[in-house]
């Protein structure tokens, strides 16, 4: 009997496991950052701007209207995507201090094991390398260039640069793949190529979206001309919305409303009927619906549920989505904001506590804590956090290095270290602090406008009222070492370390301004001790090397800069350093491969074209040295090593009416801040 009982289960196993037979279809997921739900018109037909070619995929495949992130914020929602885990089971909660365990698995490690090929394209730093969402991919492409010096915005990859690499990539592969491409531009600053800048420019965040899509379209297009529709899956979400000022909230990471947490997400596949579904789903559902689509097991490790059932018309339960936003209290010690979606409620655990009918009230208007028993809403919360925690062991916080806080504070996000309280208050409440968070924001966007003496007294009076707000004396000497007042930024960071006299940010930054002012023997001692609380910083290792270049210390300055390429490997701005201390030593040939290598990174460096000329010169190559500064001035017309190298070499070669040019315009620009004796040599050249 009991061998009649397994042939029989064996049986029915075989029957089941060939209805279920492994799909080679290739995987494709498109998150867009900083998208929200209700500006795709395919969720919202009043929506400002039409996005057509993200409706093209929509018209096709299932359209899910209510779907929320876990965190407003790039890295955190992004590890969720990848992993299927809430936030409290990866233990990423902020852009910064956070790196992914090995221990975790994602969905690019899981079909690499199933045999797919497997590339991301991403477009800004918080998804760089380090922070490891690279895991179990075999191209990982986040090469964004240097960007510019003392700007609060980052430089980022356009969606055509990324995309066209992406295609690249497609065109090499030979087997089934699995392919991620993360557009950044919809992310603030908004600034849209024309024509859509001009068509938008009332509105120049839809102007983004609308560029990112007609760029979507061209991949789109791309696609159907190599024949991958009918055999690969298409997932499109964001990583989180943007608030445009509701509920006083400028951008995201700040609140977790609605307008930063709901998502669009648009799931096709070959065969699948068009569906636009209203049911509440998360970031954790895409890797099990992934699974389920190909046909393959889903790990058991998984926090989301398949929406297959929901696209098939079969329905799901009601969910509950679990959602924080922690950046405040990670980086400035005010009080943590957690919190559910069960149905139409929505509760927001803070010192004062915030319940929602979303059904009736999507955009949270009005506050209906005082007729619910939020203390019991509470232990519900709590009791979910440790649902989702069971079984996992998130690694602690990572250090954070200040080139991490520069880059992320260049984005928008507020970056620094804060002490915990065991109690927090209402004082702690995000809602009151507001005020703060939003002179900061102001100051930032006015120096960003070009107009940094309005900038300069709102973090002025920040600092005042808030003298442990040290992202306010950071910006604050940023600024100031934009208009050349050196001294002043030198002075309002040593104001900051009385407050908090071991701030590596503060001590880093201190350390870069007293580079710059031309006090290398002092910024080391700063430097130093900047490197002895946080080892990983790149950008401090960097400027070490420069004021020890600055010493005449050769030796230590290369070995400081091979220290900042082992933690960033492709800082264009290392290589050019590099190659700037070969020349120093007299090595052209090694200071030429430096800058080639600058170059190679950053096409539009102009300091590597300055370098390579100043190789070329060394050589007695002085044709070929001019040809590279004049690249160098393309670049940056105003770059003053290239005028001055340019016009004195055309001068010793003869072409003294060529070289006046350049000398009068290097006089003219730089006349004031040069030396007597330069001043003197220059005019007698010009004579």
């Amino acid at each position: 009997m009991r061998k009649y009982f397994i042939i029989i289960g064996i049986f029915i196993f075989t029957l089941l496991g060939c209805s279920q037979k492994p799909r080679n279809w290739n995987v494709l997921l498109i998150t867009i950052d900083t998208l929200r739900a209700d500006h795709v018109s395919a969720i919202n037909p009043d929506s400002p701007v039409k996005t057509k070619s993200l409706d093209s995929i929509a018209k096709k495949g299932v359209v899910f209207k209510r779907a929320f992130a876990h965190v407003p914020l790039t890295l955190p929602s992004h590890t969720s995507i990848l992993t299927g885990l809430t936030p409290v089971a990866h233990g990423i909660h902020d852009n910064s201090g956070f790196v992914l365990a090995e221990k975790y698995t994602t969905l690019a490690e899981y079909l690499k094991s199933k045999g797919y090929e497997t590339g991301a394209f991403v477009s800004a730093f918080p998804l760089d390398s380090r922070f490891r969402l690279n895991q179990g991919f075999d191209t990982y492409d986040d090469n964004y260039g240097a960007g510019k010096r003392l700007q609060f915005f980052f430089a980022e990859r356009r969606a055509d640069k990324t995309l066209s690499l992406a295609e690249k990539w497609l065109h090499k592969q030979k087997s089934k793949w699995f392919l991620w491409v993360h557009l950044f531009d919809p992310h603030q600053p908004y600034n849209p190529p024309e024509p859509f800048h001009s068509k938008f420019k009332d509105d120049l965040y839809s102007g983004e979206i609308a560029y990112t899509d007609y760029q979507l379209g061209e991949f789109f297009d791309f696609l159907k001309g190599m024949g991958l529709f009918k055999d690969t899956i298409i997932v499109i979400t964001a990583d989180h919305g943007e608030a445009l000022g509701e509920h006083n909230e400028r951008t995201h990471g700040y609140f977790a409303y609605n307008s930063t947490l709901n998502v669009p997400l648009i799931v096709y596949y070959p065969g699948i009927k068009h569906k636009l579904s209203s049911k509440d789903v998360s970031h954790i559902d895409i890797f099990p619906t992934v699974c389920d689509i190909l046909h393959i097991k889903k790990p058991d490790f998984l926090q989301g549920k398949s929406l297959i059932p929901e696209m098939n018309g079969k329905g799901r339960g009601d969910k509950e989505i679990y959602f924080e936003s922690l950046s405040a209290y990670y980086n400035r010690g005010w009080a943590p904001l957690r919190g559910f979606i069960r149905g139409n409620l929505k509760f927001i655990d803070l010192p004062i506590k915030e319940v929602y009918d979303i059904d009736k009230d999507f955009s949270e208007e009005k506050n209906l804590a005082s007729g619910y028993d939020t203390i019991e809403l509470g232990k519900e919360l709590k009791k979910m956090i440790g649902k989702y925690q069971q079984g996992f062991r998130p690694g602690g916080r990572r250090k954070v290095s200040a080139e991490e806080m520069k880059k992320l504070r260049s984005l928008g996000y507020v970056v620094g270290a804060a002490g915990k309280k065991k109690v927090y208050t209402k004082m702690d409440d995000l809602k009151l602090l507001l005020p703060y968070h939003l002179k900061l924001m102001d100051a930032i966007k006015i120096y960003s406008e070009g107009r940094v003496k309005k900038a300069i007294p709102i973090l002025e009076e920040v600092v005042k009222e808030r003298p442990e707000f040290v992202q306010a004396y950071t910006s604050l000497a940023t600024m100031y070492r934009a208009i050349g007042e050196l001294d002043k930024a030198e002075e309002i960071l040593k104001t900051g370390l009385k407050f908090t006299p071991k701030d590596r940010s503060l001590l880093s930054t201190l350390g870069i301004t007293l580079v710059e002012e031309q006090k290398p023997e002092s910024a080391v001692s700063y430097l130093k001790e900047a490197l002895e609380i946080d080892p990983s910083d790149a950008e401090a290792w960097n400027f070490l090397g420069i004021a020890y270049w600055r010493m005449g210390k050769f030796d230590d300055a290369l070995s400081a800069y091979k220290k900042a390429l082992s933690i960033d490997s492709d800082d264009p701005l290392v290589f050019n350093n590099l190659g700037s201390l070969f020349i120093s030593m007299e090595i052209p040939d090694d200071a030429e491969k430096y800058f080639g290598k600058a170059v190679e990174l950053d096409p539009n460096l102009a300091s590597a074209y300055n370098g390579l000329g100043a190789c070329y010169e060394m050589r007695g190559k002085y044709e070929e040295a001019v040809k590279w500064w004049e690249k160098a001035l393309e670049k940056n017309p105003y770059h003053s090593y290239a005028l001055y190298n340019i016009g004195v070499t055309l001068y010793r070669m003869g072409k003294k009416q060529k070289a006046r040019k350049y000398l009068r315009k290097y006089l003219k620009l730089y006349g004031k801040v040069i030396s007597p004796i330069e001043k003197k040599k220059i005019k007698a050249m010009l004579r």
